[in-house]
């Protein structure tokens, strides 16, 4: 099992997976920054004088990150930049879903049809598995291109 999690077939389609999942996600919070700044302004997270500036970083942080991924570029280092990313994208669904305050992820889609507070609860449990997910991809990823140490 652990020779398999480690072979480069995996580990390549793990990197070519969780870079395009972070290039996708980017291009519509780049396409709009106002509308990612108000999912941002929703969480209730963060203070007001910091929205802007994380609506017009974030999406560009994903975007290269992901890109350098699929390319193969600074693997390890854009991986913990994506696991990093991913832990706070988690904390902050689970921060809302604990608070039982349905928002509207902005993952992906900033856009969409109106959805009712049970529908967003439940959507924000389902990102939060996605999330886990693509922390396990980055795992993966993490785990097959250490260093290894002489024995």
């Amino acid at each position: 099992m652990k020779r398999w999690l480690l072979h480069p077939w995996l580990t390549t389609r793990s990197q070519i997976a969780l870079g395009l999942v972070f290039v996708i996600a980017a291009l519509g919070k780049i396409q709009d920054p106002p509308a990612f700044a108000k999912a941002i302004w929703n969480y209730q997270l963060a203070p007001i004088w910091s929205v802007h500036p994380a609506a017009l970083v974030l999406p560009w942080l994903e975007f290269f990150c992901g890109l350098a991924l699929c390319l193969g570029l600074w693997v390890r280092t854009v991986t913990l930049w994506i696991l990093g990313l991913l832990t706070v994208f988690t904390l902050a669904l689970s921060i809302s879903l604990a608070r039982h305050r349905p928002v509207d992820c902005g993952c992906f889609s900033l856009a969409g049809p109106a959805k009712t507070e049970a529908e967003r609860l439940v959507d924000l449990r389902w990102a939060i598995l996605r999330d886990l997910g693509l922390m396990l991809l980055a795992g993966q990823i993490l785990f097959a291109t250490r260093e290894s140490k002489p024995e």
